[in-house]
């Protein structure tokens, strides 16, 4: 399995605007209409990884506690799906469904979305204020497939509570560590 790290996007970096096949609904969603009143968290995940498999059930948990205090996510996956059909927008509708995914699984069929954001890895997480504005980027928490480390999603809540009490984020913002994004050949 390899380990990529992300990329780290400069904070203050305005979210690049999408419209994107929400693989569920089968309709097309768009960040502005999708984004929280207090802030908004876009990961990039895909239904394979075993470094998004490892944190699916702490990604659903924080991603229905926070809802209830103005903070939305969305879900992204940008991998290539002729080499890698198990992340095929079919699969993704029944990846989301059977891991109760309470935020929109969104497909980057053309992997523009991914170069926007310079998504590396998944998982890849950035965290916006209600302006659109980058306030946090990188990893969920310390943990990773194997290490015996807890799945808290400490370092991500951490973010999303300094942003829901106007409070500077300080602490060192770690890149996340996961499967290289399944880049098309070109």
């Amino acid at each position: 399995m390899a380990r990529t790290p992300s990329n780290m996007l400069p904070l203050g970096t305005k979210a690049p605007n999408f419209a994107l096949l929400d693989t569920v609904s089968g309709t097309t969603l768009n960040l502005n209409n999708l984004k929280g009143d207090t802030g908004t968290v876009i990961m990039f995940i895909c239904n394979h990884c075993p470094f998004v498999i490892h944190v699916n059930e702490e990604l659903v948990g924080l991603a229905n506690l926070y809802l209830k205090k103005g903070i939305k996510c969305i879900a992204i996956s940008s991998n290539d799906v002729v080499n890698y059909p198990q992340d095929s927008p079919e699969k993704m509708k029944i990846h989301a469904k059977n891991e109760g995914y309470p935020f929109p699984y969104l497909y980057d069929e053309s992997q523009s979305i991914a170069k926007a954001y310079d998504a590396a890895c998944t998982p890849d997480f950035y965290v916006f204020d209600s302006n659109l504005e980058l306030t946090y980027r990188g990893q969920l928490d310390d943990s990773r497939p194997g290490n015996s480390i807890p799945v808290t999603g400490k370092d991500l809540r951490h973010a999303l509570n300094c942003l829901i009490d106007h409070a500077e984020n300080d602490t060192i913002q770690k890149p996340s560590i996961g499967c290289g994004i399944k880049w098309k050949k070109a």
